[in-house]
């Protein structure tokens, strides 16, 4: 009966449901595109492309293994645990020979693989271009469609693609830009493939020896193509490969791993690709952070969004308690007209989250976030996921709002639907405390946390739970701000004083309002300053740390040996030093890192040396940050044992501890050890410390043979970190871009809710007297009071949340809030809930009072 009672509110009150509708739909859609990122995370596809006539793969393993072994109530336990590095690790060449014995081996294919980039210009945007030997064109294959296969050091073959691109002929020059110096080829012949021309790269082969030259690796080979004898199956083949190879070692035993690993079918196209192998670590992680906060950021809509549809059909609930329905009779009937209502909204949403899933992916791809060959898996288990939470978050929503009514007598349900209670519950204030300790405790470890990683989460879970503790304490902070806002209010006249009447009496239906606002000025502002915050930081410490007047970048692939050389000999020039970025681990620890040249680096780079000395940094020392000192336990003398960027251990010693750590990395190495070990080589930057009156035109003049390389002042390049820092915060947008949209949504939902749900309290004031417009400017005030309200709340909650952010990770408390933004996020707050409010009431307003006071 009670499910026949449900079907038949939800038909007649189709108005009273929508708002709940329209917030689990949006939740449903917003649970689906976030679990199909980081399902594409999971299991999304990386096609190969030079490997694709190439059954079998055998490459260097791209991780740092760490075994632990405890011992716990006389029990064993070993642990293995891996972390992947962030540039390529090569094969010794040696390894060519163990893979060639093994049975079932037809042919082998060496492989070298580097940068090279054309120095060209196209009229379309290039692609990365990666120089190989000619021997391994086979494993595309790619053929000759014009010209010969290059036959010395001086000739080269491009891909058909990059030809047309660059209108390259067979006999035309081509400079290219490797691991070194520039160099001018001949093109001798372009190259095509019959599966088609590659979509993510483009390949330039050479000469054997210059290949091996170029890729400046002696001994060793980026991987090994197998082709299986006829009739061998590839996967058999790979297993009885990784026994040899596990069998004879393969040179890299000492990085705690097997030092090899076969991939075959889907698997090669992550040992080709390493950037979107990363990718799927990064979506993973993007995926699992947005949609965990947009869980929780929907929990608190939706069931804000019962408790104000509930709240609206309290005499109805009443009326249905005085003619002896039972609270189990009526919890049953919530409960089945939420389930209703969660089950189409959940359906519709999942099917809208695909197409938003697809332009969030897209958009991504076009950040260079995801590479466009990680392909976008689009399962049912997002959708599964998004209609169950739909139904659940329904249903616990509608059966916690209701709670009150179905529980108390029918005298007193009747008063509570004729006039609001006096206060909220006391377990609704008791829960509201709760979470507010829980906030306070959130703000407080976050002021504690150092790293990136481990503050993000904790930041955005800190928003949340102080909203929902607004959202619960919210009857009582409106009453309180209804008695500070009743003085500039009074001054509107009559509208001014009905909406203070409206804050006082009506304070839970206004709470309802307020937090949807509260949440979304609090979340925008969090997206929008922390990355400033951290940002601002960073770039501080760099421009206080860097004593050389200016800075040598490149528009290519970077500054080459001979341009910091050729600078260091320029008249006037005291100092140049060469900066290459990597990653390394200390154990499975990841830390930014960069190598420095060690001669006359104090006087163009002050880390703010706290201990220890840069004076005789050399090619086995290691400057650190305080961050990284306290992590591992180090200082001046320690020995440090860590893997470089592409695994290879080595151990160094700490020559200095350094503060300013955010702006330069936690780790300082010598360039020529961290240069050897990352896929480009060449220096990010070169700082140049100079005499006074050595000027830019002195120094350009200087690097004018080395192309795209350019001076700027040390002014200039602070303007370009500020530029990459704006990306970077355009990428945090985007990815927490839909939660602010659903929030957004939820802002107007509940002001539309609240206002068309109001007939006849606004049929009584005009047979009262009041007039129309008197109506509506009473709404526009409580509109405003509403804003007001809710932009003090939020601000407060990304003030304390930014403060502890900025606290944790730079040491002082100083976020960067941007007044102009902030102002814009508060203004477009005011014109949602402005808009949400008037269009209704205009609507409202347009039935005759005596019809709405006489309706049923």
């Amino acid at each position: 009966m009670m499910l026949r009672y449900a079907l038949q509110t939800v038909r007649d009150r189709k108005a009273g449901f929508l708002g709940a509708f329209v917030a689990l739909l949006c939740a449903a859609a917003l649970i689906t595109a976030c679990g199909t990122l980081l399902e594409t995370g999971l299991r999304g596809k990386i096609a190969t492309e030079r490997y694709a006539a190439t059954p079998v793969v055998v490459s260097a393993d791209q991780n740092v293994h760490r075994t632990t072994v405890t011992e716990k109530k006389g029990k064993t336990k070993t642990k293995h645990k891996a972390k992947p590095v962030t540039e390529r690790a090569w094969l010794p060449a040696a390894t060519v020979d163990t893979v060639r014995s093994v049975s079932g081996v037809e042919r082998v294919v060496p492989e070298l693989s580097f940068q090279a980039v054309p120095l060209v210009k196209t009229p379309a945007a290039a692609k990365p271009s990666y120089g190989h030997a000619w021997a391994s064109a086979a494993l595309t294959p790619f053929t000759l469609a014009e010209g010969r296969a290059p036959q010395n050091g001086g000739e080269v073959v491009v891909d058909r693609e990059l030809a047309a691109r660059a209108g390259l002929r067979t006999g035309a020059p081509l400079t290219v830009q490797a691991t070194g110096e520039p160099r001018t080829y001949t093109v001798s012949g372009i190259a095509q493939s019959a599966r088609g021309d590659l979509a993510r790269q483009s390949a330039l082969f050479f000469a054997d020896s210059e290949a091996r030259r170029l890729a400046a690796r002696d001994g060793q080979i980026t991987a090994i193509g197998v082709m299986p004898a006829p009739g061998t199956d590839p996967g058999e083949l790979a297993g009885r490969l990784r026994q040899a190879l596990q069998g004879a070692g393969s040179g890299q035993a000492d990085r705690g791993g097997s030092g090899a690993q076969v991939a075959v079918g889907d698997a090669r196209g992550p040992v080709e690709f390493l950037d979107a192998a990363g990718a799927r670590i990064k979506l993973v992680s993007m995926g699992g952070a947005m949609g965990g906060t947009s869980l929780l950021v929907a929990i608190l809509v939706v069931v804000g969004t019962f408790a104000l549809s509930v709240q609206q059909r309290y005499r109805e609930l009443a009326l249905l308690r005085a003619i002896a329905a039972t609270p189990k009779q009526l919890r049953r009937m919530i409960g089945r007209e939420a389930l209703l209502v969660g089950l189409a909204a959940g359906v519709a949403g999942a099917l809208a989250g695909l197409p938003l899933a697809a332009w969030l992916h897209g958009r991504f791809v076009a950040s260079g976030v995801v590479p466009a060959n990680l392909e976008r898996t689009a399962g049912v288990f997002p959708m599964f996921a998004a209609v169950g939470a739909s139904l659940l978050g329904a249903w616990a929503a509608a059966r916690i709002t209701g709670r009150r009514i179905a529980r108390i007598r029918p005298a007193e349900a009747l008063a509570e639907a004729a006039v609001e209670r006096g206060r909220p519950a006391w377990i609704r204030i008791a829960v509201g405390v709760l979470l507010l300790a829980g906030g306070a405790v959130l703000v407080a470890v976050l002021s504690a946390l150092r790293t990136e990683p481990a503050s993000t989460p904790v930041t955005f879970l800190a928003v949340v739970v102080l909203a929902a503790a607004v959202s619960l304490l919210g009857p009582l902070l409106v009453r309180g701000a209804a008695a500070v806002l009743a003085g500039p209010l009074g001054l509107a006249g009559p509208g001014g004083y009905l909406a203070t009447a409206n804050l006082r009496g009506n304070a839970t239906r206004m709470a309802s309002a307020v937090t949807p606002i509260a949440l979304l000025i609090g979340m925008t502002c969090t997206v929008l300053f922390i990355t400033p915050t951290l940002g601002d930081a960073a770039r501080t410490q760099a421009r206080d740390g860097v004593r050389a007047g200016w800075v040598l970048a490149a528009q290519g692939p970077g500054v080459t040996g001979g341009a910091a050389e050729r600078i260091r000999r320029t008249p006037g020039v005291t100092a140049a030093t060469e900066i290459v970025h990597t990653s390394v681990r200390v154990g499975l620890t990841k830390y930014g890192a960069q190598g420095v040249t060690p001669a006359g680096l104090t006087r163009t780079w002050d880390p703010g040396v706290t201990a220890g000395s840069l004076e005789g940094f050399g090619e086995k020392s290691v400057a650190v940050s305080e961050l990284a000192a306290d992590q591992q336990g180090l200082k001046p003398g320690s020995p440090l044992e860590l893997a470089l960027g592409d695994g290879t251990p080595v151990t160094v010693t700490v020559s200095a501890v350094y503060a300013r750590g955010l702006g330069f990395g936690d780790l300082t190495l010598a360039h020529d050890l961290v240069a050897a070990h990352v896929d480009n080589p060449l220096a990010d930057s070169v700082l140049v410390a100079a005499e006074p009156g050595t000027g830019r035109e002195r120094l350009a003049a200087a690097v004018a043979g080395f192309p795209g390389v350019g001076v700027l002042s040390a002014r200039d390049a602070d303007a370009v970190r500020a530029e990459r820092q704006q990306a970077g915060a355009e990428i945090n947008l985007l990815a927490m871009g839909l939660v602010l949209a659903f929030t957004a949504i939820a802002v107007v939902n509940t002001l539309a809710m609240s206002t068309s749900e109001r007939l006849k309290e606004f049929a009584m004031l005009r047979l009262a007297g009041a007039k129309r417009r008197q109506v509506l400017r009473m709404l526009r005030m409580e509109a405003v009071a509403v804003v007001l309200i809710g932009a003090a709340l939020g601000s407060g909650i990304a003030l304390a949340v930014l403060t502890a952010f900025s606290v944790g990770m730079t040491g002082a408390a100083a976020p960067a809030v941007l007044p102009v933004v902030y102002v814009g996020v508060v203004g477009v707050a005011g014109l949602l809930a402005l808009a949400a409010t008037a269009l209704p009431g205009r609507v409202a307003l347009r039935v005759p009072p005596v019809e709405v006071a006489t309706s049923r």
